[in-house]
């Protein structure tokens, strides 16, 4: 099988590894039963899992498909048809400005679960991240137009064969 041409490649800020070290750390604060796992989070294994995080973060946009990888001990990996992405939403909060950060939250039709605000993919830290959304539809954009054109010509086609058929019946 042919692989569809690759548009962009997305990077990533390496501040997500700080993100990530500060965010379990909370969520162990929080916890209370996880401050004494703070010590031995801090002293490597956070740097560790951080790390390969950010290492295992992978982004790019073809002709017709958004491709993100990412994860530690689980991995996922998700392909959305562009034609399906309905929404491109930017969100930030203070944790997020503090390392300059953003997450790209898309959502496609009929994916994520608007109840409990979960989308199909969040793209945390894409340097670039307004270039990347505004490639991101304008690739979308060209999708459907060429979609479009495609449907014109096959309805045409059609039309000729209808028409043949007709010729033929009364003949």
């Amino acid at each position: 099988m042919e692989k569809p041409q690759v548009i962009e490649i997305a990077t990533f800020n390496p501040s997500i590894k700080k993100y990530v070290l500060a965010y379990v750390a909370l969520i162990l604060l929080l916890t209370i039963a996880g401050i004494p796992l703070l010590l031995v989070w801090f002293l490597g294994l956070g740097q560790t899992i951080s790390r390969r995080y950010y290492e295992n973060l992978k982004c790019q946009l073809t002709v017709s498909h958004l491709e993100y990888k990412k994860g530690v001990l689980f991995k996922v990996e998700k392909t959305i048809p562009l034609e399906n992405i309905q929404d491109l939403t930017f969100i930030e909060n203070p944790i997020l400005n503090y390392f300059g950060l953003k997450i790209l939250k898309i959502e496609t039709a009929g994916g994520g679960n608007k109840a409990t605000g979960s989308a199909d993919m969040k793209l945390i830290g894409i340097n670039g991240s307004h270039d990347f959304k505004e490639l991101v539809l304008r690739q979308r954009e060209k999708m459907k137009a060429e979609t479009k054109t495609a449907d014109m010509e096959m309805l045409d086609v059609m039309k000729e064969i209808r028409n043949l058929l007709e010729e033929i019946k009364n003949k």
